[in-house]
């Protein structure tokens, strides 16, 4: 307002629920809103989220990705037949309700996919933020979908395999979720459900290449594109013919992880 009124940002609530002025703030993904600037040293460097659709300036477009990444996983609840809404919701256990508030406390601010290293390198990557959703509705009762259903749409790099564990969506996330523990217990149970199977037959969902979620509606070219370099070849997104890739719901050889398989059938 008094040095550039041109300046285009973002903001809506001033108190941390929204997510709208998610912003890069001297180098880490943070909300503008929730920052003393008594905290940060006399000189403030601001840049837009990366990974997300530019708009100007330090406005990005989170929506268009997280619709995108929405409808990919499904994030909503499938009930086991038609709602009625005349009927009396069912109980449900408090503990369990607390644990299911706990993970939908995510305002979808982007923070975590703007430190996320897969993300920056894999367009398709749905990000903690996804892999967040899944994990609250697979402990949602009223949610009729089985280990299959989300191996189908997170047991791929793109989805829980592509997690480096690199642990900075955990450390920037600014509502404090648990966003590690709950990947590394969705790695778990999708592991076991490769291994010990099978996978449910159930229609694909589009590629992730497709031009209509590719890459979850990211507008410029990946970081790792090699397509203008001659030495180095075309970017391999796709695993080569006859060769599938991980994740895929082609169970690993035994031979290769017996000491796994006890582990998870609870072997001592």
């Amino acid at each position: 307002e008094e040095q550039d009124p041109s300046l285009a940002f973002d903001f809506v609530c001033r108190a941390g629920v929204c997510g709208s002025c998610a912003m890069v703030i001297n180098g880490l993904p943070g909300l503008a809103c929730r920052t003393l600037t008594a905290s940060l040293p006399p000189e403030i460097t601001l840049l837009p989220l990366p990974v997300f659709e530019l708009i100007g300036d330090l406005s990005v477009n989170t929506g268009k990705w997280m619709r995108a990444m929405s409808e990919r996983l499904e994030t909503w609840v499938h009930l086991q037949g038609e709602p009625d809404l005349d009927a009396v919701e069912a109980p449900m256990d408090p503990d369990l309700a607390d644990e299911i508030y706990e993970l939908d406390r995510c305002i979808e601010c982007g923070c975590c996919i703007a430190a996320c290293g897969t993300a920056q390198m894999r367009g398709d990557f749905v990000g903690a933020v996804g892999l967040n959703k899944i994990a609250r509705f697979r402990l949602d009762p009223r949610d009729r979908r089985a280990e299959p259903d989300y191996y189908r749409v997170i047991g791929d790099d793109a989805g829980v395999f592509g997690c480096m564990s690199l642990l900075g969506c955990h450390d920037v996330c600014p509502k404090g979720l648990s966003l590690q523990t709950q990947i590394a217990y969705l790695r778990r149970a999708m592991v076991r459900q490769g291994l010990t199977g099978p996978v449910r037959a159930l229609p694909a969902p589009p590629s992730p290449f497709h031009p209509s979620v590719a890459p979850l509606a990211r507008h410029e070219p990946h970081r790792s594109d090699r397509s203008g370099d001659p030495h180095r070849g075309p970017r391999q997104d796709h695993p080569p013919p006859g060769r599938p890739g991980r994740g895929l719901g082609r169970p690993l050889p035994h031979r290769r992880v017996p000491r796994l398989r006890e582990v998870l059938r609870g072997a001592p």
